[in-house]
């Protein structure tokens, strides 16, 4: 007896939709406009991309967009207290010796 696939193909299809996203979904996910991904993706910046497919379309995944956005919260002084300047003791000047 062949095994059984674990979803149905509809629902298989849906989830490998919702799993990856296009240049133009990740940027509506993100806020962005797709021509910024594209300029980031030429130079090596923002969130992880791949190419899928026979035609070698751009695609992201849905998880490594979230871990990108955890990442840029976490490098935001405003939204990590430990990054915060206003947090940190004074620092003393030193006097310039004469």
């Amino acid at each position: 007896m062949p095994a059984r696939p674990l979803l149905a193909p509809a629902a298989s299809s849906a989830a490998v939709r919702a799993a990856f996203l296009t240049v133009k979904d990740a940027a509506d996910y993100l806020g962005l406009s797709p021509h910024t991904l594209y300029v980031w993706r030429h130079r090596r910046q923002g969130p992880p991309s791949f190419r899928m497919g026979p035609r070698g379309r751009v695609m992201y995944r849905r998880e490594a967009l979230d871990a990108w956005i955890r990442e840029q919260e976490q490098a935001d002084s405003r939204s990590n207290l430990a990054l915060n300047p206003m947090s940190a003791d004074p620092q003393q000047r030193s006097r310039p010796s004469a």
